[in-house]
């Protein structure tokens, strides 16, 4: 077998519960596995750890509802302006490197893990991912395995990618890691952190029901489970009952918690991320960074106290670098000049919500009458009242009922022909819905019923959704959002990009 990377990703998506599991756990109530973290525990063992060996990465551990992957994004570019080529100030530890994990990915598996706030290559990528699962086929054969080659010798998807995460970072001896919870915290694969530098939880919702119960007050209890004592923790503002919950399980683990404000000084700054939401995010991330640095042995740091703190330039510039792919993300088609994407992964009530307003505000700059359309898709949360919550806050923010020409429901597959793209292969969802279009189908008819003025089209794939919303734009203005899904968004920044690096080569070879 080859071991590049092509091979490392087939390999790895062996390793995906198929949707007959996940929906089996869903609908059993039994929520998240209590045993998961002694399981993980036992994993990271069978690659020649022990977790205590992972705290010489300095780890930073993010949870929360909204805005972590945000949050860790910010974390990691701030701390990258500290590293050796980019600052002359002295400090007893300086972090050589960062590492981010994040999840889930967009275009590529390996923009989960990143090292110096860009993914790692796949040469790189394969390497560490055969190494991984080499180190666990050893250890099933030493412990006498019938079959030490066969997948349930390795662990589920999210846990082999935490544990390759590791080892990667391990091994490129990365100065600080910076580690994005799955789900929940209490029992997430990363949650096996022994002492890390700093924890954070960000903004609270509800989501991943199922797993993490239905109530704020069970979704923070989760969340809380990264707290480690002695280890700073920090919070964004959060609603009465989720704080609540958030101090009492702080107050059990022996851990100071700190609610962080919203920084005057980021009302100067430029965020990377756009949408005004991630004002709080980068509040976040500067507290943290602030806890971080100063433990490292910087000093001229934030006061994480003080709402009119300062912000050193090392912070300013983190927060203005940062890139983080389909979060209020805005493109300008390449075929079409006129057609302007508007991409957001959320799918949450309340991210979705926030969602619609910094389109309605982008798109309110712009008095030229354009065509509006939406791209949506949420294949196994309840996407009709995702659907019904977008328009009714963008409905309000247009003062207009009908703020779509059109809507198009298609399902997260990438392409008409090929199908997925390797790296973009989900089994987590139902084949026989999927190819029956009958979440599609149910949300046109949700849309109808919101908006009857509108046209809605239901399509199989990622591809012909993008191919007709460029048709029905044709030589006039467009302005298109999608959102819903990060799968969906990953798909439409696959086809989009893959189209514009098809043009660049075919002028490179003129």
């Amino acid at each position: 077998m080859a071991r590049d990377y092509n091979a490392a990703v087939a390999a790895l998506n062996t390793l995906q519960s198929n949707f007959s599991i996940v929906d089996a756990l869903r609908k059993s109530g039994k929520g998240m596995n209590t045993n998961a973290i002694p399981e993980m525990i036992e994993w990271v063992r069978r690659i020649g750890y022990e977790p205590s060996d992972f705290d010489q990465l300095n780890p930073i551990h993010i949870a929360g509802t909204k805005g972590k992957g945000s949050t860790s994004s910010f974390i990691s570019s701030i701390i990258a302006q500290y590293l050796p080529e980019k600052s002359s100030i002295h400090a007893e530890r300086i972090p050589t490197s960062v590492g981010l994990y994040t999840s889930p990915h967009l275009r590529f598996v390996r923009e989960r893990i990143q090292i110096n706030n860009t993914p790692i290559s796949e040469e790189v990528f394969a390497k560490y991912f055969f190494a991984t699962w080499d180190r666990l086929e050893a250890s099933a054969l030493a412990a006498g395995h019938p079959n030490p080659t066969s997948t349930e010798t390795k662990p589920v998807y999210f846990r082999f990618l935490t544990l390759m995460a590791l080892h990667a970072y391990m091994s490129e001896r990365v100065g600080t890691a910076v580690l994005e919870c799955g789900i929940g915290g209490e029992y997430d694969s990363t949650n096996i952190l022994v002492h890390p530098s700093v924890t954070a939880v960000t903004s609270l919702g509800i989501d991943h029901t199922a797993m993490l119960g239905d109530t704020l007050e069970s979704i923070a209890w989760h969340k809380a489970g990264i707290f480690k004592e002695g280890v700073p923790a920090f919070t964004a503002p959060q609603t009465e009952v989720a704080m609540k919950v958030l101090e009492q399980r702080a107050m059990e683990k022996g851990v100071t918690l700190a609610q962080v404000p919203l920084y005057a000084a980021l009302e100067s700054v430029k965020l990377g991320l756009h949408g005004d939401f991630q004002k709080v995010n980068a509040s976040v991330a500067v507290a943290v960074c602030a806890s971080h640095l100063g433990r490292l042995g910087y000093s001229n740091l934030p006061d994480s106290n003080n709402k009119d703190t300062k912000l050193p330039p090392e912070f300013i510039t983190g927060l203005e670098q940062v890139h983080l792919g389909g979060r209020c993300e805005t493109r300008i088609d390449t075929h079409l000049p006129d057609l302007t994407w508007y991409i957001d992964g959320s799918h949450t009530l309340e991210s979705i919500e926030l969602a619609a307003r910094w389109f309605a505000s982008a798109i309110s700059q712009h008095t030229s009458s354009s065509t509006r359309i939406l791209i949506f898709n949420q294949q196994t949360r309840d996407a009709s009242l995702l659907a019904r919550r977008l328009h009714d806050t963008l409905a309000s923010a247009l003062k207009s009922a009908h703020p779509f020409g059109h809507a198009i429901f298609c399902t997260n597959t990438t392409y008409k022909d090929a199908g997925f793209k390797a790296d973009l292969v989900s089994i987590n969802a139902n084949k026989e819905d999927v190819d029956s279009l009958k979440v599609q189908r149910a949300l046109a008819e949700c849309w109808d019923g919101v908006d009857a003025e509108a046209r809605v089209h239901v399509l199989g794939t990622i591809e012909e959704a993008v191919a007709r919303a460029r048709e029905l734009v044709g030589d006039g203005r467009g302005k298109v959002l999608v959102t819903g899904s990060l799968h969906l968004v990953g798909g439409v920044l696959e086809v989009l990009e893959s189209e514009g690096e098809a043009n660049q080569k075919a002028g490179s070879t003129l």
